[in-house]
């Protein structure tokens, strides 16, 4: 072959070479560089919510992390579902990521036809906290013990009522579950959202409710509210003094919210790493978790396969309490 058939056969090589990196680096729905716009983070439950504020607290450091804003976009609704189902109908290509809690993993059992599959559709990304609840009674009350709040419950079966922010919530499952295992009838009285649960406890409409350590922590504070057990393995950091159900005597009542970030199933795995590796940096900033603390928030140590093996594991433990309670959506 003379010089000019050897030229022509290293520019054929080279041109080859570089359709096939260019090829490589720019798989469908995989930007060149991520990010190259601003992120979005829908929240499928209302302003000041758990998810909503656990959101909100990392949205700032990962902005910071990614160089691009991070909008958090509340679109509540129907268990979640709305939110989560635009983020499973999204552009798989880590632009558009989701909020999801617990009640995401019991909407399977409680609504009719959820428009995506919660456990195909989404893919984890991280957990970012856990929030255990309280069941809380007002502080001028009668009942000022969980001891004599069971009693009161046999003694007059049926009378006492407990507020949910709605069907399916955890204050829902953790009174059904508390119920099951205290041996008690107490009558439930679903609000629209947990604050309106809590302000009809302080209104003398209710006369508990199992509520988000987040949404009580004020009332507590300002003697409104007493606690009376956390529903948590665990006493809560802020507040110590309360004992578990477990502690008194109650046991196997472990009903704890959770929130965690996921993206559309088909996020390309090095973009889910990049938001991983990054949520992971913020959670362990000093700063970031105490604010976590200060709402009743534990940082959580939950990556994408944990986060995984979490959601299924909700989804078949939840549809089993949904169905033992006969729980229905209206």
């Amino acid at each position: 072959m003379g010089p000019t058939g050897r030229y022509w056969q290293i520019a054929a090589a080279l041109v080859t070479a570089a359709f096939t990196a260019a090829h490589a680096t720019a798989q469908p729905g995989q930007p060149a560089t991520y990010p190259s716009k601003p992120v979005r983070l829908v929240v499928g439950t209302p302003p000041g919510t758990p998810p909503d504020v656990g959101a909100r607290v990392i949205a700032d450091r990962l902005a910071v992390a990614l160089g691009q804003p991070v909008v958090v976009e509340n679109r509540p609704g129907a268990a979640s579902t709305i939110g989560l189902a635009a983020v499973a109908k999204a552009e798989a290509d880590g632009h558009t990521l989701g909020v999801m809690s617990m009640p995401a993993t019991v909407a399977p059992s409680l609504v009719s036809k959820v428009p995506y599959d919660t456990a195909q559709d989404l893919a984890p990304v991280r957990q970012i906290a856990w929030t255990s609840n309280l069941l809380v009674v007002r502080s001028q009350g009668k009942l000022v013990s969980l001891a004599e709040l069971v009693a009161a419950a046999k003694a007059r079966s049926g009378q006492l009522t407990y507020a949910s922010g709605g069907f399916g919530t955890p204050a829902h499952l953790a009174a059904e579950l508390f119920k099951q295992r205290a041996g008690v009838d107490i009558r439930h009285v679903p609000f629209n959202g947990a604050l309106a649960g809590v302000s009809a406890v302080l209104g003398e409409q209710v006369d508990m409710m199992f509520a988000t350590a987040p949404a009580v922590a004020g009332h507590i504070k300002s003697d409104r509210l007493r606690p009376l057990a956390a529903s948590g393995p665990a006493r809560l950091a802020t507040f110590p003094e309360v004992p578990t159900m477990a502690e008194l005597g109650i046991v196997d009542i472990d009903v704890r919210d959770w929130v965690g970030i996921v993206a559309p199933a088909a996020t390309p795995k090095p973009v889910i790493a990049r938001i991983t590796a990054e949520v992971a940096q913020a959670l362990a900033q000093p700063e970031v978790r105490e604010r976590l603390a200060t709402l009743g928030m534990d940082p959580a140590d939950s990556g994408p396969d944990a986060f995984g093996q979490l959601i299924r594991a909700e989804i078949v433990r939840w549809a089993k309490v949904v169905r033992d309670a006969g729980i229905k959506a209206d």
